[in-house]
């Protein structure tokens, strides 16, 4: 369980005033509770309000199924009023106990039948609430013979309807929807994982021939089955099989954050980006490759170490060296003596 506010406060008045550091265990937890760079999926909390029915019992279970295995179901009722104050107190504490940002609470009275609260927090504190009332609703036992869904597949979600763009009530219910079914980021999907479609259809409402002012939303989840193309194309053709949960459902109360509020929420980290590294690249084997620029080196006058056969033929070629050059010089002066000889009639030896 995730510390409260509350505890983290003491905890650091308690380091502050020269307390103990926590054990090695307990930092490593507290660790995890603190905001990520990157955040993985979000937990959601399911639980009963004050009266809860049978079949509200049974919309918790089948979100549980839903969302798992980020999700977990309270048996107990729970004496919570999400709308005052202390109701969302208690919706505080409770998911920030169960390390939960997103909580579904189900209710039913006579003034509101069939209810259901969804909500989601942000620094520990209730951010969205939006309270819908089931007006028909098929469980995933309904549809026998399927397939479950894979534990940890992702949903494809579909919002059909002009309204989801022009209602601003709408607009975030869509995106509260959203995080509550996206379960893990990631960057790319496998076709083959791809399992169930959930459709949501925003329509308007009417009522003895007067158009209502809250539109009424039809989730409709289908079992995805990929099969060959029959025309032969590369990618497969999905084909979709009614599985549920199915329901029809109206918005009733919503209470939103404010637009600073939401502004700080919708903030993204900065993050260091890393240098790009020069005459640097991978090849097709992921090994890495540099490439070096030097100054031109003189390598005329550098010597390493030679064997003694070596230094032996170089002592040689130096010696026939030497003598083919005494030869030459000797035979120039032969020439040259000749030479003086024919000029004056005696060598240069006779001279005194």
């Amino acid at each position: 369980m995730a510390p409260t506010p509350h505890q983290s406060k003491t905890a650091k008045a308690k380091l502050i005033a020269g307390g103990k550091q926590p054990k090695a265990r307990i930092a490593r937890y507290l660790k995890t509770t603190e905001p990520q760079l990157v955040e993985g999926a979000k937990n959601a909390l399911l639980l009963k309000g004050i009266k809860c029915s049978e079949n509200m019992s049974t919309v918790l279970k089948d979100m549980r199924s839903v969302q798992s295995p980020h999700s977990k179901l309270l048996s107990k009722n729970n004496m919570i009023v999400p709308f005052d104050d202390e109701g969302q107190q208690s919706l505080e504490f409770l998911t920030t106990k169960n390390d939960a940002a997103l909580f579904a609470l189900a209710s039913h009275n006579k003034k509101r039948p069939n209810n259901l609260v969804l909500g989601r927090t942000f620094d520990r504190r209730v951010l969205d609430m939006v309270e819908i009332g089931i007006l028909q609703y098929r469980s995933v036992g309904d549809f026998p013979g399927l397939p479950k869904k894979r534990l940890g597949s992702k949903p494809l979600l579909q919002f059909v309807g002009d309204l989801w763009q022009s209602d601003v009530n709408l607009k975030r219910l869509q995106n509260l929807l959203v995080d509550f079914y996206r379960g893990d980021p990631v960057d790319s999907l496998i076709v083959s994982g791809l399992d169930h479609v959930m459709v949501f259809t925003a329509a308007e409402a009417s009522f003895g021939g007067q158009q209502e002012n809250m539109p009424i939303i039809h989730q409709r989840t289908y079992y995805m089955k990929l099969k060959k193309d029959p025309k032969g194309g590369k990618a497969p053709a999905p084909y979709l099989t009614p599985s549920g949960p199915d329901m029809d459902f109206k918005i009733r109360r919503t209470k939103f954050a404010s637009p600073d509020l939401w502004k700080l929420a919708m903030k993204q980290p900065t993050t260091n980006k890393a240098k790009k590294k020069k005459n640097q690249t991978t090849n097709l084997f992921g090994e890495t490759i540099g490439r070096l620029h030097l100054e031109k080196q003189n390598i005329d006058n550098r010597s390493g170490k030679k064997s003694k056969a070596l230094r032996m033929a170089e002592k040689l070629e130096k010696a026939e060296e030497g003598a083919a050059v005494e030869s030459e010089l000797g035979k120039e002066q032969e020439e040259m003596d000749h030479e003086f000889q024919q000029a004056y009639g005696f060598g240069r030896e006779d001279m005194v």
